[in-house]
């Protein structure tokens, strides 16, 4: 299982069950990690069983029944339900994910629910993303175009420039393959992660931007760019099947090439 920033000199305890409704035919016991930093006490795993013929079939709709219906403290973020917004990005059975577009079906009878991994715990399944969100708007990420005029209220871009973006533009900022990069658990401070990487790249592959050069200034560094050693477990972990990897190695190129003009 990935590894998890917890409170010092804790590790989950087992804690209590939670069993299913009397008469319940098919279950399916979500082991859910819980720590509140209010109450003092070390982290526990707490087991909820769930009656599947009462329940929706994705991952999030069985949480949103444990909240709903047996433990209203239990504390996540969730929000679209359609893997769009990646609120829910968890770590589900030792593998991040988005809750919403994880099928309980897909799952063991006993499914473990961890936040995602590396990154500090707020409480319950809950991440802080504050280092995260500082890491994103680190690299600026907006058209920068200062010298080009815009001609008619728009700057157009040919059908292959467009195309230049699929794969990128698509990210929902998750932070799943961000937080599954071994670089990432090692660097977090110095490294920018897969995920602002690839949003980095998304900029400099748009015919539209024209700080190139700054955006390349700005990534050239032994460890905002460099810490990526090509491990690929980002590629593995995106719920949107982007590929991190390929992004970060396309942006070592156009500084290599940059360098070789």
């Amino acid at each position: 299982m990935l590894q998890l920033r917890l409170p010092k000199n804790a590790r989950p305890q087992e804690g209590k069950t939670f069993p299913a409704a009397e008469g319940a035919k098919r279950t399916k016991t979500l082991r859910i990690y819980r720590w509140d930093p209010d109450s003092g006490d070390n982290p526990r795993v707490d087991r909820y069983v769930i009656d599947l013929d009462d329940c929706g079939p994705m991952l999030l709709d069985a949480i949103n029944k444990v909240k709903n219906e047996i433990d209203p403290t239990v504390t996540y973020r969730r929000s679209c339900r359609e893997g769009i917004c990646g609120s829910c990005a968890m770590n589900i059975d030792g593998k991040n994910a988005l809750a919403c577009t994880t099928a309980l079906d897909a799952l063991d009878d006993d499914v473990t629910v961890f936040p995602l991994p590396h990154l500090p715990v707020v409480k319950d399944l809950v991440p802080d993303m504050s280092g995260f969100y500082e890491q994103y708007a680190s690299i600026k990420p907006w058209l920068r175009n200062e010298a080009v005029p815009v001609e008619e209220g728009e700057r157009l871009q040919s059908h292959d420039e467009r195309e230049k973006l699929d794969g990128l533009y698509e990210c929902i900022l998750c932070a799943c393959c961000q937080t599954s990069c071994p670089s990432y658990w090692w660097n977090g401070d110095k490294y920018l992660g897969p995920a602002i990487l690839l949003q980095a790249y998304r900029w400099l592959a748009d015919s539209r931007d024209g700080d190139t050069d700054a955006r390349l200034d700005e990534l050239d560094d032994a460890y905002k760019l460099y810490r990526c050693h090509t491990i690929l477990s980002c590629t593995s972990a995106c719920p949107k099947g982007l590929n991190p990897g390929l992004a970060i190695a396309e942006t070592k190129k156009m500084l290599l090439e940059r360098r070789g003009r």
